[in-house]
């Protein structure tokens, strides 16, 4: 009896924290391809099936596009509304943010358009005044209790219901689509609590930004809605391809960028990304964006809160500064980001909240602040960074000059200067905070604080030298360049340029990165000073060091994963590397014939391997096959408690022939239905730059290596990775693997 002739439930799964085997997965898959298309010419029930099946894919996509659209507004909604929250309350309608709420005012003028009677500050809601020394005091206090409230309710959540709901979750996702299992992580637990505390940790005021955890929430959403298409459930390489195309999707929400999103999913995320998967993750990050752009969560009919468009051209000598920003950035990227404890969320909150507040820039939100430093300074702009004044009354001649050529209009007033130092001030804050909030308890992305830092960099480098050409618009430099009555910098482009460096530096985006910051501004003419600074950036950081915040925190994390971008120069051969090594115990094998149920029960028992390389027998050792652990497992408690006669001393076949046996016997348990007949195979003299590469391009779990048809060790992903780390002189025992 063959006890697998029909599919026992279990068989071709996985534990947790092991690696899926893509061979495998994908041999199973064009099995079930080729069965489905030979029985749709058989019947037309069967040929509707063919079809639906074929088209399932696009249907899972636009499920995962509406899905994630939806969450992202919800949250972009209720981070804007929470966030002001802490400052006051809408008479008009408690769920109105500052903005809104001024909105369907008569009394808002366009100077102070951020003032109505109908939103009303905490203090003034308690003390019943609207000015005074103790009115700030008490709206400050309100806004470190609200602060506090909002992340201890964060970490709490994180805490009690969904643990994995910390992080960005791109590290996570980048192993995960690497062939790891990490059970739960993309669950619908971790999707609830990540939404939620996702809007309370951006509104508590911490240095951290929802664009990257957004691509966990889209990929929650993905296998969420994997588990109702057959194809996708049971095939863990076909749901990784599902998830690459969320991880598009969840970029394409958090920036409004569905190109950008696909080729950050490219670039950066995916592991195995198949031409069919770059068609559908286009499609659902469209269909993503488009139910984003419906919702209209920001009120402005745009996918973003801070979208710009510059109308100066950028001059070629201006390259000089955009390359220096792109030297920040790279400089950035290499900065040491913290790992602080749960217990030490509140306290990071506190200090956060005590020294913002005093600070405009540092009060806003990350998004306000970046959209306020893109902002090109018009001529009805009441901020502080359009302070500008013609000083036409001015003793200096060359600023008399300058006044009588139209470019005096451009000059730094008082109120610019101010912005000046507060941005100088805030600069060196949000460096701070982002430092030792990055890897807290709570859900926290690096986009925006990294764009922020680099945008305020930008926008003060833009202003110096911006005032710098008014100031000498007639020496050799600037000459020609600063036309009369034209602007000659547009300090928002810096700012642009500064954000994308910085945020380069930190991930070590570069194609994605230029084409995100394009559908954010709709310039075609500023691709040029966005490559440059990319391109620098990712010099510079790559020069420091090779790691990417996200490589570091899965090396931190001892996640086993191999990055492509790596290369492996080092002269070992696979005999260097295989197990077992001299002076080990035998490799643990099993025979195709010979060997009882209690004898294989035994070896699972005493070992801990994930799998046996199955051999003729242990007089001839060679190889027939490789079977997994969790199979055998599964096969044998199928065949005690379905096979009538099973016992312990049950002879146990790898073979579809039955060899001799006394019909005495008790009868025999036949696993040749999961062995892998056709296991990945090397030799001891191959060179380990190969082997590498082997795992790399096919997902490899393991490799058998044999001479001359003989069975003489085995090379599995952990070998790899910890070879890897001893030629880089790392410690090879952090390396997390079941």
């Amino acid at each position: 009896m063959d006890l697998l002739d029909d599919t026992v439930p279990g068989i071709g799964t996985y534990e947790d924290f092991n690696t899926i085997d893509w061979v495998r997965e994908k041999s199973k898959d064009r099995d079930r391809h080729r069965e489905i298309t030979n029985k749709s010419k058989q019947s037309t029930v069967a040929l509707l099936f063919s079809i639906s099946d074929a088209f399932s894919g696009w249907l899972l996509m636009l499920f995962i596009g509406l899905m994630s659209g939806a969450l992202a507004g919800g949250i972009d909604i209720a981070a804007h509304w929470m966030t002001d929250l802490k400052e006051g309350v809408c008479l008009n309608g408690f769920w109105f943010n500052h903005e809104h709420c001024c909105w369907a005012s008569n009394e808002t003028t366009f100077q102070e358009r951020d003032k109505c009677p109908q939103w009303k500050s905490w203090a003034e809601l308690m003390v019943g005044v609207s000015e005074g020394p103790g009115l700030y005091v008490l709206n400050y206090f309100m806004y470190m209790c609200w602060a506090l409230l909002f992340a201890f309710l964060t970490v709490i959540l994180v805490r009690a219901f969904a643990p994995y709901a910390c992080g960005s979750g791109i590290p996570e996702i980048k192993t995960i689509l690497s062939g790891f299992i990490i059970r739960g992580y993309l669950g619908k637990w971790t999707l609830i609590i990540k939404t939620i505390t996702l809007v309370l940790a951006v509104s508590s005021g911490l240095s951290l930004g929802k664009e990257g955890p957004l691509v966990h929430v889209a990929c929650c959403c993905a296998n969420i809605l994997c588990h109702f298409f057959t194809k996708y459930r049971r095939n863990e390489a076909k749901r990784r391809e599902v998830l690459s195309a969320a991880s598009a999707v969840g970029v394409s929400v958090a920036f409004g960028a569905p190109i950008g999103g696909v080729l950050f999913s490219l670039e950066e995320v995916s592991y195995y990304f198949p031409l069919k998967t770059l068609w559908r993750s286009f499609f659902a990050a469209l269909v993503a964006a488009f139910t984003l752009r419906s919702i209209n969560p920001f009120g402005n009919s745009r996918l973003v809160l801070f979208y710009v468009e510059f109308h100066t051209p950028w001059h070629l000598l201006e390259l000089i500064p955009f390359v220096l920003l792109g030297i920040f950035g790279g400089l950035w990227g290499n900065t040491c980001l913290g790992h602080y404890p749960v217990l030490e969320v509140v306290v990071v909150t506190l200090l956060t909240a005590f020294l913002a507040f005093p600070i405009e820039y540092t009060r806003m939100s990350s998004s306000e602040l970046i959209s306020e430093l893109f902002n090109d300074c018009g001529l009805l702009d009441s901020s502080k960074l359009c302070g500008y004044t013609s000083n036409s009354g001015s003793a200096s001649g060359s600023v008399n000059a300058t006044a009588a050529n139209g470019l005096g209009a451009r000059l730094a007033g008082p109120d610019l200067y101010t912005a000046m130092w507060q941005l100088a001030l805030a600069l060196l804050l949000k460096m701070i905070f982002t430092v030792v909030t990055f890897g807290m308890k709570v859900p926290s992305g690096l986009f925006i604080p990294s764009m922020a830092v680099g945008a305020i960099a930008g926008r003060l480098l833009g202003v110096c030298m911006e005032q710098l050409a008014i100031r000498h618009h007639e020496g050799d430099i600037f000459r020609g360049w600063c036309s009369p009555g034209a602007d000659c910098i547009t300090p928002g482009l810096y700012a642009m340029v500064g954000a994308a460096a910085c945020l380069g530096g930190v991930t070590r985006m570069t194609v994605s990165l230029v084409v995100i910051m394009f559908e954010l501004t709709g310039g075609l003419e500023y691709i040029v000073p966005l490559m440059a600074a990319a391109m620098t950036s990712k010099w510079v950081a790559d020069a420091l060091g090779r790691e990417s915040i996200y490589e570091a925190h899965i090396r931190l994390n001892g996640y086993p994963f191999l990055e492509a971008k790596e290369e492996f120069r080092h002269k070992t051969l696979a005999t260097d590397v295989m197990r077992p090594r001299r002076g080990d115990p035998l490799l643990s094998v099993l025979t195709e014939s010979g060997m009882t149920v209690e004898e294989v029960e035994r070896l699972i028992t005493d070992t801990t391997y994930s799998g046996f390389p199955v051999v003729i027998s242990q007089q001839s050792p060679r190889l027939v096959g490789f079977v997994l652990r969790r199979d055998l497992v599964i096969s044998l408690e199928n065949a005690r408690r379905n096979q009538e006669g099973v016992v312990s001393m049950s002879p146990i076949l790898f073979t579809e022939c039955d060899p001799p046996m006394s019909p005495s016997a008790p009868p025999a348990v036949k696993l040749h239905s999961i062995l892998d007949l056709s296991p990945f195979t090397v030799t001891v003299h191959t060179p380990m730059e190969i082997v590498v590469d082997i795992f790399r391009k096919l997902g490899l779990r393991q490799c058998l290596v044999i001479q001359n048809g003989r069975l003489l060790g085995i090379i599995t992903k952990k070998d790899i990775l910890k070879h890897m780390a001893q030629m880089a002189n790392r410690d090879p025992d952090s390396i997390l693997f079941n």
